[in-house]
């Protein structure tokens, strides 16, 4: 039997480049749809299936060509490529008897090896049993094929219906991803109020504190790690702290603000590897003895700074918190004990996540030392009723598509995307999202496959942050928008 391509070479310096480059990859790429650690780049993916379905080469001259067209294939930028996809087509129908091959990954994860054969042209096939995994699966493979078609659709624009050329499962994620987010500002667009100039809150930054354990002191300290807000090249922000009494206050200082002080490190907080100093007395607490603390709830939080921008700007700017955002916080955690005795009796569940996490230690999981133990407990009162309120428009919109006559499967199939959003907003809005200063933006709960303590972090109000809903349904569409170009797969039996 002739020995396929990749048994023979494999172009896998070059692959390996543009497998490391995709990582940069953001418009379209499914990496942007759901978080799976163990998805395969869809470089090395498309190129590894593509040399595995052909034939080896005894001509040197068209091995040559072979190993330049893998290379070619692998680009994200080729990903659409109609003359080449369509050249990858014939090729590998051309050594398979001009039938599509059947390609099963039965440990499909992400989807990355099934998405690429399909990309290719075979009849593909994915098993997973991880309920998340299916539903990543359904999402890329599934619905995209079946509903993501460019076709005519009927609106109304006045009193007239009119027809256009759209892809309606885009269309359709647009417009309930835009009904969820209106309807979940009108809940809980008091808990983020405007301040007095008209500037917006994008967010809030949190620090969690501990009492200082000198009998003499006692004051509140502020876990920090460092100080600064922004640190770019030409934005210099930080947070300076002092004593006042039995407090320590802070100063915003940098560029715009008050003047800098000499001789102050804003690299250098109060925290470091649980080891905390107090900045009144010096006091040094052990790790041991900080974890003690939080784990017999002899600590707290506290709100310190509030993240703005102006109305038609994307730039932000700062200011303390003051007892007004207080007074709304704690507002909002009232309403979230009204709105999950609601929802708990709607839905028959808890609405936050009460199940426990692994036990310690477990994949990297640090923050069960600090009395962190349910899934729940990684976010805040006003955190928690965000996404729970937008967890019930999601729902809401499903029963709504079907009262408007969607038919059912394809109803469903809207909402997964909106559901999968859901997922990736409480991944840039838990209590373990710190503030970028490099970039001024919010970093993933998950910037690693696993769970440490983080002693500050920012709350982002979720519809007006950058990287809230809007940018999380943006990201969606364009994801969705390129799955549902990949040409369809022409079966036997669908020929006949």
């Amino acid at each position: 039997m002739r020995r396929r391509f990749i048994e023979q070479s494999f172009p896998l310096k070059e692959v390996s480049d543009i497998s490391r480059k995709e990582k940069l990859v953001r418009h379209g790429h499914i990496s942007t749809l759901h978080i799976w650690w163990t998805r395969k780049p869809l470089a090395s993916s498309r190129a590894t299936s593509y040399a595995a379905l052909i034939l080896a080469e005894d001509d040197p001259a068209e091995w040559n060509k072979k190993q330049q067209f893998i290379v070619e294939l692998s680009k994200w930028e080729n990903s659409l490529n109609r003359q080449i996809v369509e050249k990858a087509r014939r090729d590998i129908l051309n050594a398979n008897g001009g039938k599509p091959p059947r390609v099963l990954d039965p440990f499909a994860g992400g989807g990355s090896i099934p998405l690429e054969a399909l990309r290719l042209g075979c009849e593909t096939h994915a098993v997973e049993y991880n309920p998340v995994a299916v539903l990543i699966l359904k999402c890329t493979l599934e619905y995209p094929q079946k509903y993501g078609r460019v076709t005519r659709i009927k609106e109304r624009v006045g009193m007239v219906e009119v027809e256009r050329q759209a892809n309606r499962l885009v269309e359709d994620v647009k417009r309930w991803g835009r009904w969820v987010s209106e309807e979940s500002r009108k809940e809980l667009g008091g808990y983020y109020p405007e301040d007095e100039d008209g500037s917006i809150p994008v967010g809030y930054i949190w620090a969690r504190t501990v009492p200082c354990q000198n009998p003499s002191c006692g004051i509140e300290i502020p876990l920090m790690p460092q100080y600064w807000l922004a640190n770019k090249d030409k934005k210099k922000i930080f947070l300076y702290p002092y004593v006042d009494g039995k407090q320590v206050e802070f100063k915003i200082v940098g560029d715009g603000y008050e003047p800098m002080p000499k001789d102050f490190d804003p690299s250098k907080g109060t925290v470091s590897k649980a080891f905390v100093v107090c900045p009144a007395c010096g006091n040094v607490i052990d790790d041991k003895a900080t974890r003690k603390l939080f784990q017999t709830g002899k600590t707290g939080e506290r709100m310190i700074v509030v993240v703005l921008r102006k109305k038609n700007s994307d730039g932000k700017h700062y200011r303390l918190a003051t007892e007004r955002d207080l007074e709304v916080f704690r507002k909002a955690e009232e309403q979230l004990k009204v709105k999950r005795q609601k929802l708990m009796e709607e839905w028959g569940i808890d609405p936050v996540p009460d199940e426990p996490l692994p036990p310690k230690e477990t994949l990297g999981f640090r923050v069960q030392r600090y009395g962190m133990f349910k899934w729940g407990d990684l976010f805040n009162p006003r955190q928690k009723l965000a996404l729970i309120t937008f967890t019930e428009k999601v729902r809401q919109a499903y029963k709504k598509m079907i009262e408007e006559g969607y038919d059912e499967e394809y109803a469903k199939a809207v909402a997964s995307y909106l559901g999968l959003g859901i997922n990736r907003l409480a991944d840039r809005n838990s209590s373990l999202c710190r503030l970028i200063p490099q970039t001024e933006a919010v970093g993933f709960t998950y910037s690693r496959q696993a769970l440490p303590m983080l002693w500050d972090y920012v709350e982002m109000c979720v519809y007006e942050h950058p990287s809230g809903w809007n940018s999380v349904l943006d990201e969606t569409l364009e994801n969705l928008s390129h799955l549902s170009q990949i040409p369809p797969v022409e079966l036997e039996e669908e020929k006949g």
